[in-house]
């Protein structure tokens, strides 16, 4: 049997003892650790924390998520695929698709 470097289980392996070596090295490196209450607290910049919420949720997320993955699986299809009317109706549908996206 022949075992090639570069399949995935061999990889995977290398990978593993590399990333092993090195947080070893890097725990070496970092030294003991000194816990007070000053390096365990929140840094918050001396400033009051805001009123209302931060974050305006995950819907602008997913919008912006499923544009780039119609548009990028869009782009495969396309480019597997000759030039066809096919190609062409699919390539109006996706353009379709992408104008509600940003439209909302």
């Amino acid at each position: 049997m022949e075992y090639n470097i570069l399949s995935p289980p061999i990889a995977f392996l290398i990978y593993i003892i590399l990333v092993a070596i090195l947080t070893a090295a890097g725990r070496i490196l970092a030294g003991p650790a000194n816990p007070t209450a000053v390096k365990t607290s929140t840094y918050s910049s001396g400033e009051q924390p805001p009123s209302r919420l931060a974050a305006p949720g995950y819907r602008p997320f997913f919008v912006v998520a499923l544009f780039f993955a119609i548009l990028h699986l869009g782009v495969l299809v396309l480019g597997s695929n000759n030039i066809t009317l096919t190609a062409v109706i699919y390539l109006l549908g996706l353009l379709l698709v992408l104008a509600a996206l940003i439209l909302g």
